[in-house]
Order: structure tokens, then sequence, then C-alpha cells
């Protein structure tokens, strides 16, 4: 569990010093922030460390505006210990969640009361954690942005990561046929998770599907999203929501802005190939009601263990660094996930490791 008392609140924080690779992240203290009007401090029990967090440090995210030095952390489950003026919905010791986007790799953070989600009391905070950004962004690519009807064949591009895994098992719960592209080696993952297996290193994905698919999904963005569009059925769709294939090849971030802004241009493709862009962030911006009723959906799932996302390890301050470095190399099948009580690893017995059981099937999401 990432859950303890402090005797003494004490902030901790993960910085960016400058843009560049993990040797620029350092962990300092900081002081202890207070709630203004409309908003909750929160005592962090679990913030993950993300592939995202690796593409804002290297000045690769459009949607970071500010320089560094700043505080990472995408995403926070906390528990509430001070409440700000006018905050009357909540309650100090309520367990609640935000994507922050910044700010959330700490061991206290400031919240606005109106954005947060309720998180059950029984559900695990590292669980929890790793549901608001890869699987809200996997439940609103499949229901908000495709619309997925059952029996459809879809793909998903990078399977084997946390969106793409999202994607296999809400899919799964939807009745949708799929597949999915990852290494050889994690086979057994994306059949266990019911796909078949398109091992990209040896296999044509354009060419599993006789006919092609109804709709792909893409976070990897190679050759510019050119190749999933090729493997579309007439009329399908792709939905593009990163590039980490661009980020893997050193690319400018105006390069990757281009691949997703040819996407709007290719609305008329021969046989009404289509192409959505989609983003969490202006989702939410868009339709905010949506973003808590998603993860609130999530969050149910989750108590009633019907999905649990694959936690590859709690990890303690000191360890951010090399989870950055772990993320660049890929091969993960599970998040991490930074939980500031966690001791420091030097005074660890054993280190900390597991992964979630496989996800079980339920009915389809309303």
């Amino acid at each position: 569990m990432c859950e303890s008392v402090h005797e003494k609140p004490r902030n901790r924080v993960v910085r960016v010093r400058r843009f560049g690779g993990p040797d620029e992240l350092e962990v300092g203290d900081a002081p202890l922030p207070m709630a203004r009007r409309g908003e909750v401090r929160v005592r962090v029990l679990a913030s993950s460390v993300e592939y995202t967090d690796v593409v804002i440090r290297r000045h690769l995210y459009p949607w970071v505006f500010r320089r560094p030095p700043f505080v990472m952390g995408y995403d926070v489950v906390g528990e509430i210990d001070q409440l700000g003026d006018g905050v009357s919905s909540l309650a100090l010791g309520d367990r609640v969640a935000d994507m922050t986007v910044l700010g959330a790799n700490a061991a206290y953070c400031t919240l606005r009361a109106d954005r947060v989600t309720r998180v059950p009391p029984a559900v695990d905070a590292a669980e929890a954690a790793a549901l608001i950004l890869s699987w809200t962004t996997a439940y609103q690519l499949l229901h908000r942005v495709a619309r997925v009807q059952q029996g459809q064949r879809v793909l998903v591009q990078g399977a084997a990561g946390a969106v793409g895994q999202a994607l296999l098992t809400l899919g799964r719960m939807a009745g949708l046929e799929l597949w999915g592209t990852a290494r050889g080696e994690h086979g057994s993952l994306i059949r266990e998770l019911g796909a078949t297996l398109i091992d990209y290193q040896r296999e044509d994905f354009t060419r599993a599907l006789p006919g092609g698919f109804d709709v792909v999904f893409d976070g990897i963005g190679e050759d510019g999203y050119r190749r999933s569009f090729a493997a579309l059925k007439r009329g399908g769709l792709v939905c593009a929501y990163g590039y980490t294939a661009g980020v893997q090849a050193q690319r400018r971030m105006l390069t990757m802005l281009m691949w997703v802004a040819r996407l709007y241009l290719w609305r008329g493709l021969p046989g009404g190939k289509r192409a959505r862009g989609y983003s969490i962030n202006v989702m939410r911006a868009r339709h905010p009601a949506w973003f808590r009723e998603d993860l609130e959906r999530l969050f149910g799932l989750l108590a009633t263990r019907a999905i649990r996302p694959r936690v590859a390890q709690r990890i303690s301050f000191d360890e951010v660094a090399e989870a950055h470095r772990r993320l660049e190399e890929g091969g993960l099948e599970g998040k991490l996930v930074l939980c500031p009580d966690l001791p420091l690893r030097h005074n660890r017995v054993a280190p900390q490791r597991e992964l979630g059981a496989p996800a079980v099937q339920a009915p389809p999401p309303t």
C-alpha cells in the first residue's frame, strides 16, 4: 500500500531543472502549499510516472507552456488534509484524484475542489493513480471519439503500453474483435488481454486483416500515421492520440505537430477513410463533465475488480530518475507509481515489484 500517516508535514518534490534527459530531474524540499479559496490540499498517496512525463521533460509536449524549473507529475491520488475557503462539498480525510499535468510528483499539492473526483475508500491508491491518464484516455477514445460498436474489428498500436492495455481490456468488455501490435516478448500479455498479437518486428500489420480494420488506435505515429491509414477498411477510422515514434527518434516538436495537423487534411481520403486526433486535455476543456463521469466509472470498475491496471513497481522519490530511464528504454508491462510515503530505496529490505492480476471481463460500460 502507498498510505501511512506523517507526524510532521514536510513537502518533497520532483523538479525538472531544465529540459533534457533524466539527469535534469532533482528531488528537493519545497514550501508546504496552502489551500486557497476553492482549493483543497492533499497528502499525496500515489502519483504515476509515465511516458508523457518523459515527453514533457524533453520539451516535446504542446500542452505545457511553462519553462523550468517546475514540479513534475501528471496525475494524483491524495487524502485531503486542508480545505480552502468556500469548499463545502468535501471533507478532511476524503480521498480524491485529479489530472494535474504538472505538480503531482510531490508529498503535498493543492487541487481545485471543483475538478477533483472522489476515490472509493477500498481501492488501492497506486492502482487508482494508474487509471487517471491512461485508462481515461482509452475509455474516451473508445466511447467518446470512435464510438465503437460490438463486433467491430479494431487494431491497437502499441498494445503493450499503458493506454494500449487499457484499450484492449475495455475494448474486450465492449465486445470488440481485437488485434494489437507489440514486440514478440509481449505476446502472452496481449493474448491474456483478449487480442491477437501482431509482432511489428516480424509482421506487416497493414496486411494482417484482409479487407482492413474498422478502427485503428495509434499512439505511435509511425511514418506520420500513414501505415495506420493503410490498415483501414473502406470507411474506417484512425484515432491518433500520440507520437512516441517521433519522440524516440528525437524529432522536433514542430515536426510532430505537423503530423497531427496533417490528420485534419486527410478527411477526404479514397474509400471514405477518416481520421480523428485526440487530446485528453482538449477533451476535458471542452467537456469537463465527461472527464469526471468517465473516471468515476473506471473507479467503480476498479472497486469491483472488473478491471485491474498493472502496477509494475511502486517507487520512492530517489527512484524517479531511474523510472524515466526505464520508460525511455521501453519494455515495461505496467505503470511505475511514485508513493511519497515509501522509504528511500537504500532503506528498504527488498525492492517492491508487482504486477496486477489480469483484468477480467465485465459487462460493457453504459
